[in-house]
């Protein structure tokens, strides 16, 4: 079972990291039944009560359970991830920010232990996600209003269900909103071993996109590149490989080979900023 080992130990001075964590509840299993009968007063979060270094203003309090509304869902957090930017909201540099005190955590996956009497799209047993940032999934368990979660499939491996409502979502959007690609497209984006990075490499692999992948140097990088490759990459270049002048060859034997297996597609680049023309 994952700790939140980054948070927890934050109080002594650790760095925080960006790995997953499980309710503390460790004699909890996933698969148990629940009811609204079995519900706790209390829950166990993480909550900062103003912006600043997340190892010194998020503490580990003991909160209310809120009662179950009409419109509610009680919902038992099974994990959820710390991402950069639930340090950035913390840190309070963020787009959004919550009004405060706040419980930390803008992803993560939970199972239904109740429903409100107007509840039609979940029931007990279900797998949610948060609709939007903000939501608050450092804590064991919340009574959240049902346009707040979005309902998955419960057989999702748990690591990817709790980081399926940011990462694989920008990602996806970058390749399907900007430019209209066409199997046998290519496109290019950097910081490709990053989560949304990787998430390119396996919907544009899922869509018969070919990528080139570039990544910074580093001592084990043919691990890197072996793993990214797994994922379905085509190509992987270090950021050094790329500033050297005999790129242009690849990228005009990359063309030429587009218009002879496609009829010339044009490739495409991923960035930050979406798709543009390469």
């Amino acid at each position: 079972m994952w700790g939140c080992g980054a948070l927890l130990g934050a109080r002594a001075g650790s760095r925080l990291r960006c790995e997953l964590f499980l309710a503390w509840d460790r004699g909890w299993s996933a698969a148990a039944p629940y009811s609204a009968s079995a519900e706790p007063s209390r829950v166990r979060a993480l909550v900062y009560g103003h912006h600043g270094d997340p190892a010194k203003v998020v503490e580990l309090k003991n909160l209310e359970l809120a009662a179950v509304g009409r419109s509610d869902v009680h919902v038992k957090m099974l994990a959820a991830p710390i991402n950069p930017s639930d340090i950035n909201m913390i840190q309070g540099n963020y787009g959004l920010l919550p009004k405060l005190p706040a419980v930390g955590g803008n992803e993560g996956v939970g199972q239904v232990v109740a429903v409100g009497g107007s509840v039609t799209g979940v029931k007990p047993g279900d797998w949610v996600i948060p609709a939007s940032a903000g939501l608050g999934t450092w804590q064991t368990e919340a009574v959240f209003s049902e346009e707040a979660l979005i309902s998955i499939p419960s057989d999702l491996p748990l690591q990817s269900a709790a980081t399926l409502s940011v990462n694989p979502c920008t990602a996806y959007r970058m390749l399907m909103d900007f430019e209209q690609l066409q199997p046998g497209d290519c496109v290019i984006q950097n910081a490709s071993n990053s989560g949304v990075g990787q998430a390119v490499i396996q919907i544009a692999a899922a869509l018969g996109l070919r990528t080139v992948n570039v990544v910074r140097d580093r001592p084990d990088l043919q691990k890197l590149t072996d793993r990214l490759k797994s994922l379905g990459a085509e190509h992987v270049l270090t950021e050094e490989e790329l500033r050297k002048h005999e790129m242009k060859n690849f990228f005009k034997v990359r063309k030429r080979r587009l218009k002879t297996d496609q009829g010339f597609h044009q490739g495409q680049t991923v960035t930050n900023g979406g798709v543009r023309a390469l």
